[in-house]
């Protein structure tokens, strides 16, 4: 879909659950969150020129958008859509997942956590050090990677998530592009999908997610790992992101996925420029008008080094940190960390500073 118009929630307040929200459009509640919004940047594409205007929500709803006004109001009251629990888990505070790579060659930790005794082990750490979610991966899909046979990835995740599933609350999510690992995760206790392809690598994905019934995200990706970063280019990135992601929810919906179990993540470092990487991350609220969750996960990549300096991507704990609460800030119900303790610590001292929940 190539829309005419699309909307940033602005003005963004913590929302205190001891706060009446008001009705006469001067505040609002985003997505049933911690934060709420006072005004609208209105975007308006007309061929290949963008317009942006901010306008107040009373004076955003009065307003005569012609033939783009039921289309503006779908997205108004997609911001305000409070998000269903995932699974048992509600969305109403920040959640974090944890990273386990159960890989040789991730661009940040591999080969770290290679054996299932050691993967378990890492996982119930970052669990006990406050992850709600443990994203369990075992094909890298950094910049440059091949892909990773299908029964060698089984055999690295499959234990790993066995032996998580009966020793943690935390929600188990498998990170695969493949339906038959996808489908073998979830009878092993993954409770999420979480596909970078979202849903395009492998054709029987999208009916085996839907006979799942599991939550699943997707992500946006321009090309193959081995080739998506030479030379990415877009008209405008922010507006080409949502209107992929609006796509690929509309063909979840299409093969039986329910909207409510349905997560986007802009896909930081995927097929993008350092330029693209923060203008999504600039105005990363707009995804608020898919009406579905959002995922952000900016951990240890090159986009922290080349703004920070920091070579080594373990060393890069500090700018991971300040990216997920640039996230969070603007709404985003899930941050992808490797450093989960430390994003804890940031994520307790933002919710206490700002009133939005008790410390």
């Amino acid at each position: 879909m190539l829309r005419d118009i699309y909307i940033r929630p602005t003005g963004l307040l913590p929302f205190k659950q001891t706060e009446t929200v008001t009705e006469a459009w001067d505040t609002l509640r985003l997505a049933g969150g911690w934060l709420s919004f006072t005004a609208i940047e209105a975007i308006e594409r007309n061929g290949p020129t963008v317009e942006n205007r901010i306008v107040g929500i009373g004076g955003f709803m009065e307003r005569d958008w012609g033939r783009r006004t039921l289309t503006a109001s779908d997205l108004f009251e997609n911001l305000r859509m409070p998000r269903p629990r995932l699974c048992a888990m509600p969305l109403d505070r920040p959640r974090i997942m944890g990273i386990v790579n159960v890989t040789p060659d991730s661009f940040s930790d591999g080969g770290a956590v290679f054996s299932p005794p050691a993967a378990i082990a890492h996982g119930l750490a970052l669990a006990a050090q406050g992850a709600d979610i443990l994203d369990i991966g075992g094909e890298s899909t950094r910049p440059g990677a091949a892909p990773t046979p299908i029964d060698e990835e089984l055999r690295r995740i499959i234990p790993v998530i066995e032996g998580l599933s009966d020793k943690t609350d935390a929600l188990i999510s498998v990170d695969t592009r493949k339906a038959r690992v996808m489908k073998q995760a979830v009878a092993a206790g993954a409770d999420i999908v979480n596909d970078v392809s979202a849903l395009t690598f492998d054709p029987a994905s999208l009916d085996t997610v839907a006979e799942l019934a599991v939550p699943v995200v997707l992500m946006h990706a321009r090309g193959d790992p081995r080739t998506m970063q030479h030379d990415p280019v877009y008209p405008n990135v922010l507006l080409d992101v949502f209107d992929y992601l609006e796509d690929r929810i509309d063909a979840c919906r299409g093969a039986g996925i329910a909207r409510e179990k349905i997560i986007v993540d802009p896909g930081i470092g995927f097929g993008k420029t350092l330029d693209h990487n923060l203008a999504l991350l600039e105005r990363l609220a707009t995804f608020h008008g898919l009406g579905v969750p959002i995922l952000l996960g900016a951990s240890r990549k090159n986009m922290i080094g080349r703004l920070t300096g920091v070579t080594v991507a373990a060393d890069r704990v500090h700018g991971s940190v300040g990216a997920a609460l640039a996230a969070i800030s603007q709404g985003a119900q899930i941050v992808r960390v490797h450093d989960v303790g430390a994003t804890r610590q940031a994520l307790d001292v933002y919710q206490a500073s700002t009133g939005v929940l008790p410390a």
